[in-house]
């Protein structure tokens, strides 16, 4: 497909009918993509994941090269350079210098190793010649400049020492160490907070307005892409299906595929329902984390960081309570302390199925055993909560074992086939391992994990947050029909205030371990009343 055309000026990044095969493969996995990036605007490259965006941002830089083999055919042109054909030293000065890359996970892309400030000075050593002094002075600088506190003091820590958007700042500052003419954003602010991805939003274009950078913005989130970039290519299964101006792409989508994309995005609001009976009180829950000891005179102190201050909810038998926060604000905790997986102060009550209350916050782990299989937790990255060496089957299975349910191994492999049923998930697949799925099909496994076990209250701890709007959609939809056909009770913790908006009653606003606000969704959407509450909102839902 050809590119729309600008005729004001000329492309920095021009690509033609470029193609890239993988070994001796047949078919190839770019075919015949086309598209132009020109100085000082934002291109955002959009589709579902295994529709080339990350490989086309990769074969920009040849960085595919230096690990497999690969085969290409057509042009990328670079400010008058064949990217394509370059030497190797010279991509080799280019890369860092005048085309920078911000890669999607920054615990894996930056070096475990090394403190952080150090990996920001490196570019500027390499590219920029500078001495070590001057490169520390300008590494700070830039830290700063991305929003990192106390950039001066963070200069030693190590990458495991920061929250993940601190780390994506140091990513960005990196990336933007040599002013490049080119920034490659792969999937930037997927896993951040609407606020951090909105002050990393508004500092990117910043840079524009300052340098003229222009920036290749790959994703799969359409309101960012709506927000940022003017200019719009869709993929799809390698090749490019649609290509426009932003405005014409969201209000005028002339492809099947597009319209898709945009139908995926959530936007309905859900109607409170009243639900039974009140399933989970909690009363002043406070939750308080060593962190460290002070000097005061001649005492040594001990500090404490307080995760959770005074929450009080009630969340009804049949509903979906909805919490929402940034990183830090204590949602995860909060679940936690509800699992007892971790201490607390003040009064959790949970009433069972038979109808007896019982004080979570004072049972010890033996005692709450029998009650962990009415609360369950689906976890954010089933990659990594799923044990790679278990198959399906055994991963599902476990939880009947521990909770003795079925009293055969017969029988709770036939409950194991009927939850992957209830999941969307062909049976047949026990066999196989977590590895071979996709993203959205282990979400699934997760939650079949957790359902196999009939629980009366399910925690979803933000289950769509790295999944394409397509797949996110087809989960939601999944939880919707199990909590129907199950009567199941859900607390859903997120930072998407869309998802939450079509799937909780309730929503409970949560900051710095604070409960801020608190009422039915439809309310407060409507007319948010605390401060911090609007500022969520403004970030996610205006440009």
């Amino acid at each position: 497909m050809e590119p729309i055309s600008d005729h004001t000026a000329s492309p920095l990044l021009r690509v033609r009918d470029f193609s890239l095969f993988f070994g001796k493969a047949g078919e190839p996995t770019l075919d015949q993509v086309s598209f132009d990036v020109f100085p000082g605007e934002t291109h955002a490259l959009v589709g579902e994941s295994g529709s080339g965006k990350s490989v086309t941002a990769l074969s920009i830089l040849r960085l595919l090269e230096e690990v497999c083999p690969v085969r290409t055919s057509g042009s990328m042109n670079f400010a008058g350079m064949e990217l394509t054909s370059l030497a190797k030293e010279e991509l080799r000065l280019l890369r860092g210098s005048r085309i920078s890359m911000v890669f999607q996970e920054p615990m894996t892309a930056l070096n475990p190793v090394y403190p952080v400030g150090q990996q920001v000075m490196e570019p500027l050593l390499l590219h920029r010649k500078m001495n070590r002094a001057e490169a520390r002075e300008r590494a700070i600088r830039l830290l700063e400049r991305t929003g990192i506190d106390s950039a001066a003091s963070r200069f030693e820590h190590f990458p495991h020492q920061l929250s993940g958007g601190q780390r994506q700042r140091v990513l960005i500052a990196m990336a933007l160490a040599c002013e490049p003419e080119l920034l490659i954003a792969d999937e930037p602010t997927t896993a951040l907070d609407v606020t951090i991805q909105e002050q990393i939003l508004d500092l990117i274009r910043d840079l524009q307005q300052e340098s003229g950078m222009a920036v290749l913005l790959i994703t799969h989130d359409l309101p960012m892409v709506q927000k940022i970039a003017r200019r719009v290519t869709i993929m799809h299964q390698g090749r490019v299906v649609e290509a426009g101006t932003s405005e014409d792409i969201f209000t005028h989508p002339q492809e099947d595929y597009t319209r898709r994309l945009l139908d995926a995005v959530p936007s309905a609001v859900q109607t409170p329902r009243p639900g039974g009976p009140d399933l989970l009180n909690l009363s002043q829950v406070s939750c308080r984390f060593p962190a460290g000891h002070v000097w005061k005179g001649w005492k040594r102190v001990k500090r404490e960081f307080t995760a959770l201050d005074n929450i009080s909810l009630n969340l009804r038998a049949g509903t979906t309570l909805g919490i929402v926060g940034e990183s830090g604000s204590g949602k995860s905790t909060l679940a936690l302390c509800i699992l007892g997986l971790t201490s607390c102060a003040g009064e959790i009550r949970y009433l069972d199925r038979n109808g007896k209350s019982h004080l979570l916050s004072s049972l010890n782990s033996h005692a709450f055993r029998p009650l962990r299989r009415d609360l369950q937790i689906v976890l954010q990255d089933p990659f990594s909560s799923l044990s790679p060496r278990l198959t399906v089957g055994a991963i599902v299975e476990e939880g009947l074992r521990v909770h003795r349910l079925g009293k055969s191994r017969a029988e709770r492999q036939e409950l194991v086939r009927q939850v992957l049923l209830d999941v969307e998930l062909d049976p047949d697949c026990v066999w196989r391992y977590p590895h071979e799925f996709s993203g959205g099909q282990r979400q699934r496994i997760a939650i079949a994990r957790a359902l196999v076990l009939r629980p009366r209250l399910l925690i979803l701890d933000e289950p769509t947050s790295a999944l394409d709007a397509t797949i996110q959609k087809q989960v939601l939809d999944l939880l919707r029909r199990l909590q129907e056909r199950y009567e199941l009770t859900c607390i859903f913790i997120t930072h998407d205030l869309r998802v939450v908006r079509s799937m909780a009653d309730r929503i409970a606003v949560m900051q710095k371990g604070r409960l801020v606000e608190e009422g039915d969704t439809d309310q407060i959407f409507a007319a948010p009343q605390n401060e911090y509450t609007r500022r969520l909102f403004h970030a996610a839902f205006h440009a």
